[in-house]
């Protein structure tokens, strides 16, 4: 679906901290310099220009847990969260992962778009004055 063959993956770094920022409203300084460090996050660029990031952690500290997903406005529905969700699935099962989990709030769109390349379903996280969260999980083969 994506109409722009010009696309690259990468691991974030220290450089992308102004456009990180625009779209994640929710990380730490402190945070964001962690995953540049642990390599848990990555930026999706079209003809060089960032449109795109993805951030992670291990939940209990063994399970990759997608903690945050955003595409810019223009780009989205285009196919470009799944070549960055895609490509995150496939690093995490060449670390020896099987077990992915993400979560989206329940008043979010992102969970039909979770479902659709095939997450499931597995549990809500109930927060005072907060949409519940919803957790969703996906078996990759190793």
């Amino acid at each position: 679906m994506i109409s722009n063959i010009n696309y690259k993956i990468r691991y974030v770094n220290d450089a992308d901290k102004d456009f990180w920022f625009s779209l994640d409203k929710h990380l730490s300084v402190a945070q964001f310099e962690k995953k540049v460090r642990d390599r848990q996050g990555y930026i999706l660029s079209v003809d060089d220009t960032p449109i795109a990031i993805l951030r992670y952690n291990l939940f209990w500290d063994n399970t990759p847990f997608c903690t945050m997903l955003y595409v810019s406005q223009s780009y989205q529905n285009q196919g470009y969260g799944t070549a960055l969700m895609n490509y995150w699935e496939n690093e995490m099962q060449s670390l020896g992962y099987d077990l992915l989990l993400v979560s989206t709030r329940a008043d979010e769109t992102s969970q039909y778009f979770y479902r659709k390349i095939d997450y499931i379903d597995c549990g809500a996280l109930d927060i005072v004055n907060q949409a519940t969260e919803l957790i969703l999980y996906k078996r990759i083969n190793n």
